[in-house]
């Protein structure tokens, strides 16, 4: 696919936000990776955390310190799914599959499927959520 078929994905800033060294430029991302650094923002991101749209994000910090069994699998996989239908139109998600990677550590990772809406091309992200956060302070 040449970039000009790719114009759709679209282009942004990246995230975390940062600049060239040489010119000191904001770093922009394109196509693909601009969509993979979108659902990383929707992951991160609380709701009400952004005043001009407080519905923007995931919510999943909601489930810290709770108590890693199947009932916070479904949830956890709810919310992803119902975050990103609601935060991201350029994908279509076809699974979330939640595992327990880590139980004492608290580390859960987010296995999401998803294709382009207008490619139908498949692609699947992974994000470490740690339930335990902060537990090391």
């Amino acid at each position: 696919m040449t970039n000009r078929q790719k114009e759709f994905l679209g282009s942004g800033w990246s995230f975390p936000v940062t600049f060239s060294v040489g010119n000191h430029q904001l770093v922009l991302t394109r196509y693909e990776k601009n969509i993979e650094d979108s659902i990383d923002v929707i992951m991160q991101t609380k709701f009400g955390e952004r005043p001009l749209a407080s519905e923007f994000g995931s919510g999943l910090q909601q489930y810290f310190f709770k108590k890693m069994d199947e009932t916070l699998k479904g949830e956890i996989k709810k919310t992803v799914e119902t975050a990103l239908l609601d935060n991201e139109p350029r994908i279509t998600v076809l699974n979330i599959a939640v595992v327990f990677a880590d139980m004492l550590a608290g580390r859960i990772e987010i296995t999401i499927d998803y294709e382009y809406n207008q490619t139908n091309t498949r692609h699947n992200y992974v994000y470490p959520f740690y339930i335990k956060e902060g537990t090391n302070l």
